[in-house]
């Protein structure tokens, strides 16, 4: 009772810190400067409101990137890949509470699992065309992200991942979100195997915004409140300073069946996690001379986290423990911080010259409150309820020396563009054990700590580098290649290369065509991860693939994977203003890492022991299994993407920014590896999670309607069906690794829709709801339901369990 009303007022204490945000957003002075990038401003003339956007973006077509290019004027329907370029604004009008979200109903090329188990679900990753996370490189104005030390360690298809987290980045730093949609290891190293994400900083001098927003799932679940301020400053001569901070409270939701064991709803684990998060962002431009300027970019983030395990039952004879019964809850306390320092200037040699410094680390402390150590109290008498049950640090730094000049070269129709470059990279991931308490014995009910043997500090060094030339043999011939070398501590040497061409038939029609190989090398928790999660009934952990354990079980060294990709693609203007750019792909990946080498039954049960982890004894030994990584399969992923844009001025009507977004992606296996006594390194569900359980298909459909104080969004997405070979939780093969339900998820559509008003020149009000109708996925059959909890299937791509967000926000500007 004592901490239910602790929690309440700490609640109370968020809602209230909201309120005063609003507040403080709308009684703002209002000063007549100029609005800042990405807001509106409006006037009153004759009677009429005329709105302004003061840093309207560019026609589409002229936008210029940085990604995908060493150039440094490059235009988006000019680039020789695909690249989708996501504006602060589109962001903003989602209506998401955070940024993975934002990209997922903006990119038809973006997914992520619908539910992220247990403290899985606290980092926001994405996948690009289907793949695993690990294999889209996420940038920082151009520079690598740092990977987050929370491992998702459940089963799925991202299972052992460990991206950049989107969530540790203030969104009131962002200006606009660059996709490139093409393998670039050869311009970027490991990971951009699908692709690259890079968030462009505001670099502004001026201007104050902030945002609260306020919001709720049906049901009465999910309280989301959050706030953003940023502000831009003048330093130096010439220079800018922006500062930001960003928070957010989520409440949990749970979309949980009912317990056939009880027979009531007694769970709360299948939804979104409970979390608190604020970040510090600063990133700032200091020219030292004409030639030179000081640049670089910090980030800090905290963020405490919640997510709840299946409910539980005491065993007889401890009435005066959970009388009503219990379920743990695991927690997090997660820090991460990166920072970026630079300098660049012109004219050395001939060359323009960047050189550059980036360090991120991630802290997570991983913890179990209302819990027990079963083992403990009927030894001891006594248990706490609240465990360490492991510590992690994944960090990273990265040093950039990057060289550009152009030569005028005889008989081509332009200078020729040579860029080279030399990167050092050095990674350290750690794990901490857990407390003696949660490892006595059987340890920790719902999830035990890490074991001392598992625990370590491991590290590698990589050097890399890479030349890169473009040149037009005719005007309107484009040709690139790029070349990469890169060198790994542990797992050796990996080369990379990429050939692009792009002809422009005339101002309309233009094709364009990649070709590249490329690698991901295996990240170091893939290599030394060790976990072990237990249900009620189940159990199932990974054993680091280099361990005694694993080796027993006949696990190899990890290599790096090896892929190609081709794509070809057509951009054409048929009308004024109406883009379109249509692109095929195909992605061959050889080695891919995958959780694949398994043991179930009294095999599985040795291994664990081996690895010092401990095991409840009430389990049936059928009822345990453990895995380990393995470059178990090949895979080939061919798709389309069709993207589209058109403005209409309807005259007194308002005006109308269409878009269109399409993807279609198929996911195959070309060859499967196989363990010593001949049975496959994979199951047909762990097939499932590579090649069926991300959407066939994928449809945005947008349009922006303004008209003078007013404006509405309306999008309209398409998911495909998706199929997955379910785990059978009773019946004869419950809990079987190798006899599965196959299932399918209809398809489903999802409306979003937003309202606003410009209620002054400086301030903006929206009220919206995403998934308006309130649109679940298709329940899956009750034999495969754990208790009859698990309504949903967990591991598809697919739309997400909460069915309606409904909110307000508020946006100032000046």
């Amino acid at each position: 009772m004592v901490m239910r009303k602790m929690e309440g007022r700490m609640h109370n204490r968020k809602i209230s810190f909201f309120l005063l945000l609003m507040a403080g957003v709308v009684a703002l002075p209002m000063p007549g400067r100029a609005a800042e990038a990405g807001e509106i401003k409006s006037k009153e003339k004759k009677g009429d409101v005329q709105l302004k956007k003061l840093d309207a973006q560019p026609n589409e077509a002229e936008q210029v990137i940085a990604t995908g290019t060493r150039s440094s004027n490059r235009k988006i329907y000019k680039s020789l890949s695909p690249i989708d370029v996501i504006s602060r604004q589109q962001l903003l009008r989602t209506g998401q509470t955070n940024l993975r979200d934002a990209l997922i109903v903006t990119s038809p090329s973006v997914t992520t699992p619908a539910f992220g188990t247990a403290v899985g679900g606290l980092t926001d990753s994405i996948s690009l065309r289907g793949l695993n996370p690990d294999d889209t490189l996420i940038l920082v104005n151009g520079k690598r992200r740092h990977p987050t030390a929370n491992i998702y360690a459940s089963s799925g298809p991202q299972q052992g991942a460990t991206p950049a987290d989107l969530d540790m980045i203030p969104a009131s730093m962002i200006d606009h979100i660059e996709i490139l949609r093409d393998g670039a290891a050869a311009q970027y190293g490991s990971d951009a195997v699908a692709g690259v994400v890079n968030i462009i900083l505001k670099s502004q001098d001026h201007g104050i915004s902030a945002q609260a927003l306020a919001g709720n799932y049906g049901n009465d679940q999910g309280f989301t409140a959050g706030g953003m301020f940023n502000e831009g400053f003048r330093i130096g001569n010439g220079g800018s300073l922006q500062l930001s901070f960003d928070y957010r409270h989520q409440d949990p939701t749970h979309h949980d069946g009912e317990d056939q064991r009880f027979g009531r709803y007694a769970d709360h684990l299948f939804g979104i996690p409970a979390s608190d998060r604020e970040t510090l962002g600063v990133n700032f431009n200091l020219p030292l001379s004409s030639a030179v300027s000081f640049y670089g970019n910090a980030t800090y983030a905290h963020r405490e986290g919640k997510a709840w395990a299946f409910y539980r039952t005491m065993p007889s004879g401890y009435p005066n423990i959970y009388p009503n019964g219990y379920t743990p809850v695991q927690t997090s306390n997660e820090n991460d911080m990166g920072v970026t320092v630079g300098f660049k200037g012109d004219d050395f040699l001939g060359f323009s010259w960047d050189i550059s410094s980036t360090y991120g680390s991630d802290w997570f402390d991983s913890g179990l409150t209302n819990s027990i150590n079963l083992d403990l109290l009927a030894d001891e008498g006594t248990s706490p309820r609240n465990f360490g049950v492991g510590t992690y640090r994944n960090a990273q730094w990265v040093n950039n020396i990057d060289l550009r000049r152009s030569f005028a070269v005889p008989f081509f129709a332009s200078p020729l563009s040579l860029a080279l470059g030399f990167e050092n990279r050095n990674e350290q991931y750690e794990m901490g054990a857990g407390d003696a308490a949660s490892l006595y014995g059987s340890g920790a009910s719902a999830l035990p700590g890490l074991p001392t043997i598992a625990a370590g500090e491991h590290g590698r060094h990589i050097y890399a580098g890479y030349i890169d030339v473009s040149f037009n043999p005719i005007k309107a011939w484009e040709v690139d290649f790029t070349g990469r070398f890169e060198h790994y501590t542990d797992v050796g040497n990996a080369e990379s290369g990429k050939i692009s061409s792009r002809y422009e038939f005339n101002r309309w029609v233009s094709v364009r065509g990649t070709i590249s190989n490329g690698f991901r090398a295996p990240t170091l928790a893939e290599e030394y991860f060790t976990n072990l999660g237990v249900n009620p009934d189940a159990a199932s952990g990974e054993l680091a693939v280099n361990s005694k354990a694993a080796s027993a079980l006949g696990a190899k060294p990890l290599k790096p994977e090896r892929s190609t990709n081709a794509s070809a693609g057509i951009v054409i203007t048929p009308l004024k203003n109406l883009h379109v750019a249509v692109d095929v792909y195909q992605i061959n990946i050889r080695d891919r890492i995958v959780n694949g080498g398994y043991a179930y039954g009294e095999e599985a049960l040795d291994a664990i022991k081996l690895a010092g982890i401990p095991v409840p004894t009430s389990l049936d030994p059928s009822a345990v299994s453990v895995n380990y990584f393995t470059n178990g399969a090949s895979t080939r992923t061919q798709g389309l993407d069709i993207t589209a844009s058109y403005p209409t001025n309807f005259g007194r009507y308002g005006q109308v920014d269409w878009s269109l977004g399409l993807n279609l992606n198929r996911t195959r296996i070309s060859h499967l590896s196989y363990n010593a006594d001949g049975t496959p390194v994979l199951n047909a569900q762990q097939v499932a999670f590579l090649t069926t359980t991300t959407p066939r298909s994928k449809i945005i459909m947008s349009g922006h309607w303004s008209l003078g104080r007013f404006d509405a969004t309306l999008r309209e997405t398409r998911w495909g069906a998706v199929s997955d070979e379910l785990q059978y939780a009773a019946g004869p093969n419950a809990w079987s690794v190798t006899e599965f339900m196959p299932f399918e998820a209809k398809p489903r559509w999802v409306t979003d829709l937003e309202f606003g008003y410009a209620a002054t020149q400086n301030l903006h009000l929206a009220i919206g709801a995403n998934n308006i109708f309130n649109t679940h996925p298709t329940e899956v059959p009750a034999i495969t339901r754990a208790y009859g909890v698990t309504k949903y299937d967990y591991y598809a791509s697919q739309l997400q369990f909460n069915g309606g967000f409904y909110y307000f926000r508020a946006n100032m500007s000046f």
